[in-house]
């Protein structure tokens, strides 16, 4: 069906609304914003500031809708307003604008990223600083919440919606059209709450989308309703927003409403709004919602006297609220490197976060065994992937796997092959080409109480993803463990026969970079299916890297180590022990380490490091200080490559304990090539890495 726009310009009053209600609600935000704005920004107090001044009437008469037991909703930096409407404290907003002991971020981010955990209730996702960052995960709690009704049988969610709440400029980005894609397609329970207030900071919304209206512009989008309105208008826009959330909520579809509002303040309270002349802005003002609230409710509803009071107790509660925030302490800077991960608590227990992952919903994986109980023949890594995958869906019915290809396909390279003929298309399912839209909805998934495992098809094709990645890695941090999103994030990569700058590039240090991230890089079938299911039943997000040219390897072939066999992240694999010198290397080169030690003749011990986030820094250490010498060999390029850490620590914590220099061998700086000949030209190849080991030998 094609979009369709809907205009409502005269309606009656909604009967259920309670106006008054929504009075208070906009005052106080109002008056919220004014404290920021006039005294806490010039002093100092508020370093960052984001007024919602013209964009509050509409978002508290959203809120009013939102009243699914478990309605979830995507933010911006605008979006205070809706997140006191559902219910954040008020002294709670300003004690995270104020970065003081008891906000949304413990100090750790900027006071209006704002968050709302909730097991019931609407619930706002930590809210990111980019913009169009919220679309996505938005997406990934709709499709939660159709997974826990019809794969789950779960009945509490079958009535609940999730909101992406942005401005118009955030409609230019990749995640609202990543967004639009998927929803229209699985026809989500999902709603797109556009604010258009004619800006993208100092652009106009004819520059950022053309004809500056989105909503006319996808008046033609299949399997979308389009409504459009007037946000200043209190009637207008309240029976407009009951109407598309009324239509979600009902099973009419995914909806889009753009509400036209003031921007009354700035972009930012830095901006001084220079590029507007007097006229816009004093249209602008005449405009203001708050001011036709009152024309609409005095004096109908209320008199002239209780308008001022409601006006005067916003302020009476703003006053208080700061009052009492000027009590709290400031943040303890010795906490600030806590909850990276998840961490332990004294009792042994982890400390859990309020929302995202089983754990929190009181689902505990079995704990699994290191010991290894070998079955049957040797198989190569891919089955052994494809075969710990099987078995994990089977005992967790929150996992899911998706990504492009990985369903009827069974994935380009057959790690999901009759994965969905067994579980289904609800729990295995191929997605459209947006890698911002398969981790961006793993995301929502995972906040929402499942186990996301989508795969994205090559390493380099990662990069459109990126923004989501490092959002979802800095998620438990930035919201002071009040939020976590654990998912198993699956990347092919590395050499095969060949090479080339797409499908070939480990760059794996780029994801050891991105903060709150395991990353495993296994060498050989049975690490393969023990740091899986150890990142499976973990409860942080992992990065796991499965390499083409082990996929099917001989040398990477074991037997299957049992359905319980776990491997700890940070755990080195000692494969040799020897007295002249360490080799330390991971992933595809820990093959041709052992093969030129096999060449050479040495003595000398091999660390297989298995995981690089953590990475084992005790056995690293202890087995340099034995042999005094170090060979670290990987795949990744020279510069700044994961090796540069190693020596960097060796150099410190063993300097006096080396009679050699730290050697490193590596590509060069260049991508991966296509031809063999070059590739095996860049490539630590046997030969060159028995040399090394020779010349460091005899130094």
């Amino acid at each position: 069906m094609a979009a369709r726009l809907e205009q409502i310009r005269h309606v009656t009053r909604p009967g259920a609304l309670d106006w008054r209600a929504v009075l208070r609600q906009v005052a106080i935000s109002r008056a919220l914003d004014e404290l920021e704005e006039s005294t806490l920004l010039p002093e100092r107090r508020v370093l960052y500031q984001f007024s919602a001044r013209g964009h509050d009437l509409t978002q508290v008469l959203l809120s009013t809708q939102l009243t699914g037991s478990h309605d979830g909703v995507g933010g911006y930096y605008r979006s205070r307003p809706l997140c006191l409407g559902l219910g954040l404290p008020l002294e709670e907003a300003l004690a995270s604008t104020m970065m003081r002991v008891g906000g949304m971020s413990e100090g750790r981010d900027i006071g209006v990223v704002f968050n709302l955990p909730r097991k019931s209730g609407a619930c706002m996702l930590p809210v990111c600083g980019g913009v169009g960052a919220q679309y996505t995960p938005a997406v990934g709690w709709a499709q939660a919440l159709r997974y826990r009704s019809l794969v789950l049988g779960d009945k509490e969610y079958e009535n609940s919606i999730a909101v992406a709440h942005g401005g118009d400029a955030s409609t230019a980005t990749n995640g609202f059209w990543a967004a639009l894609n998927i929803v229209t397609t699985e026809r989500l329970p999902f709603l797109f709450f556009i604010e258009d207030n004619g800006y993208g900071i100092s652009v106009s919304s004819q520059q950022q989308t053309p004809g500056g209206n989105i909503a006319r512009n996808l008046e033609g989008f299949r399997g979308l309703r389009v409504l459009d309105g007037d946000g200043s208008d209190p009637l207008a826009a309240a029976a407009l927003i009951e109407n598309a959330v009324t239509g979600v909520r009902s099973g009419e579809g995914p909806a889009l409403i753009r509400l036209v509002v003031p921007r009354l303040s700035g972009h930012s309270g830095q901006d001084t709004q220079t590029y507007k002349t007097a006229g816009e802005i004093a249209a602008e003002r005449a405009r203001d919602p708050l001011e036709k609230l009152r024309a609409q409710l005095v004096p109908h509803e209320i008199s002239s006297a209780d308008w001022d009071l409601e006006i005067s107790q916003g302020h009476a509660a703003v006053a208080q609220a700061l009052a009492n925030v000027e009590q709290r302490n400031p943040p303890d800077a010795a906490r600030v490197r806590r909850y990276v991960f998840s961490e332990i608590a004294a009792d042994g227990s982890i400390e859990l976060q309020a929302q995202g992952g089983i754990r929190c919903e009181g689902v505990l994986p079995p704990p699994g065994t290191e010991l290894a109980s070998p079955q049957g023949p040797r198989i190569n890594l891919v089955t052994a992937v494809r075969r710990t995958l099987e078995h994990e869906l089977l005992v967790n019915p929150r996992m899911l796997i998706f990504g492009e290809d990985v369903g009827r396909k069974g994935g380009v390279h057959a790690a999901t092959l009759g994965l969905q003929e067994k579980f289904g298309a609800g729990r295995v399912f191929d997605t459209s080409l947006s890698e911002e839209g398969i981790i961006g909805r793993a995301v929502g998934m995972a906040a929402a109480g499942l186990m996301p495992v989508p795969e994205i098809q090559f390493r380099k094709y990662a990069d459109p993803a990126a923004e989501q990645l490092n959002d979802c890695g800095t998620m438990r941090w930035r919201t002071a463990n009040r939020f976590a999103a654990p998912m198993v994030v699956r990347i092919p990569g590395g050499f095969f026969k060949c090479g080339d700058p797409w499908h070939s590039q480990s760059n794996e240090v780029q994801w050891v970079h991105g903060i709150g991230w395991h990353v495993a890089m296994p060498s050989n079938a049975q690490d393969a299916v023990g740091l899986l299911r150890s990142a499976l039943r973990g409860n942080d997000p992992t990065i796991f890297f499965e390499h083409r040219s082990l996929l099917d390897g001989s040398w990477a072939r074991r037997p299957y180590p049992g359905d319980e066999f776990v491997v700890p992240y940070g755990k080195a694999s000692i494969l040799r022990e020897g007295t002249t010198l360490t080799v330390i290397s991971w992933g595809a080169m820990v093959e041709r380490c052992e093969q030129a030690l096999d060449a050479s003749g040495r003595s000398a011990d091999l660390l297989d490091l298995r995981t690089l986030s953590p990475w084992d820094r005790e056995a690293t250490l202890a087995s340099v200080r034995k042999t005094r010498r170090c060979l670290i060999v990987h795949e990744d390029t020279l510069t700044a490559g994961f090796g540069a850490e190693i020596a960097a620590v060796l150099a410190k914590e063993a300097f006096f304990d080396l009679d050699a220099p730290i050697e490193r061998l590596a590509m060069p700086d260049v991508p991966s090539p296509h031809s063999p000949v070059l590739l095996e030209a860049v490539l630590p190849s046997v030969e060159t890495i028995s040399r090394a080991i020779d010349n460091l030998a005899t130094i």
